[in-house]
């Protein structure tokens, strides 16, 4: 069974800028929409590739150090809010998506090497999925349908701060709503790795 809580971290994860939103929201603003839609396929495999490989380290040295999924989880708890304070303190910075066009390998290399992958692997999946393959598909199958609206988002959220028409929709206020979530999230995940201690 999919938990709302799993569902709400996927997508507040996703949502946080990070490499791979900014190659799609620079892609967005260079090439636009349409152009940019053909990389979504780079970050599903990307996501797949890393959260798979993790998932499966992680269950493997489980078995011989059974604290590590409790341990990782709170270590991840601790990465979300440092995430969270992080955005919410560069939220007036400038950023530079001014980058050379996006090609798809460098879309996946970038989300292969995204830390989210580990955190993904580690706190979000449950840990039944990476001994169970229903399960995994499961889980994987619902990340999947939020990876690709919320990968959209970003190559649209591209493409309206180069047409720059509204004055709320700008990147330092997307990144303190993103913080404010974070912080949401990183408080009942902690909680939940402590109840294993």
């Amino acid at each position: 069974m999919i938990s709302w809580f799993f569902v709400g971290l996927v997508a507040a994860i996703l949502l946080t800028p990070g490499p791979t939103n900014t190659l799609l929201a620079s892609s967005g603003i260079q090439v636009g929409v349409r152009a940019s839609l053909k990389l979504i396929p780079a970050e599903v495999t990307g996501y797949i590739i890393s959260i798979s490989f993790w998932g499966l380290l992680i269950g493997l040295i489980s078995q011989h150090f059974a604290l590590l999924p409790t341990i990782l989880k709170l270590l991840s708890a601790f990465y979300i809010l440092y995430l969270a304070i992080k955005l919410w303190r560069t939220a007036d910075h400038q950023q530079n998506l001014s980058q050379p066009t996006i090609r798809f390998t460098e879309l996946l290399c970038a989300t292969i090497l995204n830390p989210k992958g580990l955190l993904f692997a580690s706190a979000i999946f449950p840990q039944a999925a990476w001994s169970n393959m229903h399960l995994y598909g499961l889980h994987m199958a619902v990340f999947l349908m939020l990876i690709i609206p919320i990968a959209t988002f970003w190559i649209v959220v591209g493409a309206l701060l180069a047409k720059n028409r509204t004055r709320w929709f700008n990147p330092s206020n997307l990144q303190r709503t993103a913080s404010l979530i974070l912080v949401s999230f990183s408080i009942p995940l902690s909680y939940s790795a402590f109840l294993k201690f």
